[in-house]
């Protein structure tokens, strides 16, 4: 008969067993965290993490200097002033950060930063700042690249551009939910490509007139003295210091490093150091380099060609052969995939925000759980499909994304460098070098709010509100959030109140008064067991065993506790805190085998650690019912009074799925409502 419930139960197995061959097929088999090779594994060299973290700041020399150079309007020798304040900057930025990466060894982003160094509401707007401009990090980046690729390609195909860029940020999702290593590897030739590439161009640039130096060196100041004519010192300082403002985008990335901090190679203070200056070397050598290669070769602004393809053209026009067509069209093809790559750093800070905001309770707690691939799956989609909704809501227009990501980095960045600047004041007596890291970070402060007040005047029209308006909602909901879970934590106090007043005045399994304490009885393997899922020695695990005895009285002879130890983003940063875990859990279990112990019962506690407690219950059950075969398995749940669609998303139902996975073998689990 169809509805049986062998045949039901062999059907929803069948489903379930076809999921997960297909999930291992699409993301990799499952890691064990119980491995303490795992964490050396996962862990990004000083050189990828450069690959996969620094690409994005790489990047945005395809972007930045030409917005910049575009910018003066006429007087390309002030560009000198402009890449010489770009590469200052961008050392002082990466100098400031190395502070942050000392002070918080183990990730220390804008939200943390901010967090601790100002308060927990300057954290959740840096936090949802940060949030904001990895999505937008990924779409701009893929974006660009669909860009680039399309310009090699006929005119006629232009109209799958928006599709492509879709697809690239569904390849880039599926290679995340593999694991961090995997995404990154395959990228490594092409980033070593653009760098090989870009290298040649810059020294080709300037090895090229080395044998006219003389006259492009009078030629350089005769152009800077016709500017300074043209439009007097103020007018010269006004339009270099917009042009610095408005080529900010080169700036973004920089603070990948501190944020991607916990993805790192031991020593990770070490590793993360090296990454840094990496990048800042990297990015200023090419930022300055191709700003004097435009200056050099005179570059135009030109419809339906970058700077840098006009520049790559320029340099190759005298080539012979087909070597000057395949450079350039290898050289350009680096950037498009290196703007691709670039969009890996929103897939790999983006969830570790979303996880530590989590941790926090700013953000829905699901945010921090690891999948089985020990990654967080579910910040990882949440950034790709967010950026998957803002390229369709754009229509991959880089000119309008641009406008957005400039403005929401130089929020965490300011905020950053002031919480930097007054821990340091603060610290001034203890910490020797005080004045010089503090002169480091408040300079960084002055050039940060500087380039974000400028960029948000100048381009506040053109779209600057929107990102202003999106990250205000986020922060207006990442309160309400905090909110309900501060509501519910006083609620579940009070509960503990109550249960500890029971345990000490003597609750419904107390021993009756002036009689001695009831001796332990032998184990029973027949008599009725209740097996009680716990979550910690705490009110709602006692709530849930005294609700036992309120119903069954004394049914039940024999008591096992069952505690799943969560990995999350917040333990899973080595093996000494898995280590810690255990130890946590095992403690917690034993609380609770001494209490009915002391008051006659036989018990006993079996715990796990995982990530997926419905997976870790079901591995534990064969052994609890092998010893215990009369088992019937209790689980306390949260009860709203007025339950509304927010409770359900905030709070996890595990217990249900715990009961679902035990019906299908015919163990009953009988779930307890905990009102609240």
């Amino acid at each position: 008969m169809f509805g049986d419930k062998p045949i039901i139960s062999d059907f929803i197995m069948a489903v379930n067993n076809a999921f997960r061959r297909l999930k291992t097929f699409l993301l990799g088999g499952a890691r064990d965290f119980r491995d303490h090779k795992i964490f050396h594994q996962l862990a990004l060299s000083a050189f990828l993490a450069w690959v996969g973290l620094g690409s994005d700041g790489l990047s945005s020399s395809c972007y930045g200097p030409p917005e910049a150079f575009k910018a003066l309007q006429g007087h390309p020798t002030l560009g000198i002033f402009v890449a010489i304040g770009t590469g200052i900057t961008i050392f002082i930025i990466a100098a400031s950060y190395s502070h942050i990466i000392e002070l918080f060894p183990h990730g220390g982003g804008g939200y943390l930063v901010a967090s601790k160094l100002l308060s927990p509401e300057m954290g959740v707007i840096s936090g949802s700042a940060l949030l904001i401009d990895y999505v937008l990090t990924i779409t701009i980046s893929i974006a660009s690249g669909a860009d680039a690729i399309f310009s090699f390609l006929p005119v006629g195909l232009i109209s799958y551009k928006l599709w492509f860029a879709v697809f690239g940020v569904m390849v880039l999702l599926l290679l995340n939910l593999r694991g961090i290593k995997e995404a990154v590897m395959p990228l490594v030739p092409i980033f070593l490509l653009f760098v090989i590439t870009h290298l040649i161009v810059i020294v080709y640039a300037v090895i090229s007139h080395l044998a006219n130096f003389g006259t492009v060196y009078h030629e350089t100041g005769r152009e800077l003295a016709s500017s300074f004519h043209t439009l007097g010192i103020f007018g010269v300082l006004f339009l270099v210091l917009k042009a610095y403002s408005l080529g900010a985008g080169t700036f973004t990335g920089i603070e990948a490093v501190s944020n991607g901090l916990p993805v790192l190679r031991d020593p990770k203070v070490v590793t993360a150091k090296k990454t840094m200056n990496y990048m800042a070397i990297s990015l200023s050598l090419t930022v300055m380099g191709l700003m004097l290669a435009y200056i050099l070769f005179d570059v135009r602004d030109m419809p339906g060609k970058t700077l840098n393809a006009i520049l790559f053209e320029s340099i190759t026009a005298s080539w012979t052969g087909w070597y000057g067509v395949t450079f350039v069209w290898v050289t350009l093809f680096s950037e498009a995939v290196l703007l691709f790559i670039a969009a890996q750093t929103g897939f790999l800070d983006g969830p570790r925000v979303l996880a530590n905001m989590a941790l926090d309770k700013w953000l829905p707690a699901r945010f921090a759980m690891l999948s089985d691939r020990l990654v967080t799956e579910k910040g990882i989609l949440v950034m790709g499909i967010a950026s998957l909704v803002m390229m369709l809501a754009s229509n991959g227009s880089v000119d309008f994304l641009i406008v957005l990501y400039s403005i929401n980095v130089f929020i965490t960045f300011s905020l950053s460098q002031l919480g930097m600047v007054r821990h340091w004041w603060e610290k001034r007596a203890s910490e020797k070098l005080w004045a010089r890291k503090l002169v480091i970070n408040g300079v960084g402060l002055m050039l940060t709010t500087f380039i974000l007040i400028s960029v948000l005047v100048l381009k506040f029209h053109e779209g600057g509100w929107v990102t202003i308006l999106i990250t205000g909602v986020l922060v207006m909901g990442a309160f309400f959030i905090k909110g309900h879970y501060n509501k519910t934590y006083l609620t579940l106090k009070r509960l503990d109140v109550i249960v500890e007043a029971a345990v000490l005045t003597g609750s419904d399994i107390q021993d009756k008064e002036g009689e001695p304490a009831m001796p332990v009885p032998a184990f029973d393997p027949k008599a009725k067991t209740a097996a009680i899922l716990v979550n910690g020695f705490n009110g709602l695990g006692l709530h849930t065993l005294f609700s036992v005895f309120r119903l069954f009285g004394n049914s039940y002879k024999n008591y096992v506790f069952v505690e799943i130890g969560s990995i999350d983003a917040g333990n899973f940063k080595g093996a000494d805190e898995i280590d810690n875990l255990g130890n946590f859990v095992r403690n917690e279990t034993s609380k609770y085998v001494d209490y009915m112990t002391e008051h006659g019962y036989y018990a006993e506690a079996y715990f796990s650690l995982g990530t997926d407690v419905v997976d870790e219950v079901n591995k534990l059950v064969p052994a609890i019912r092998e010893k215990f075969p009369d088992i019937v398995f209790f689980g306390g749940q949260l009860v709203f009074t007025k339950e509304s669609m927010m409770d359900r998303w905030l709070h996890n139902y595990t217990v249900f799925a715990v009961q679902r996975n035990l019906y299908v073998h015919g163990i009953p689990f009988v779930i307890l409502p905990v009102k609240v």
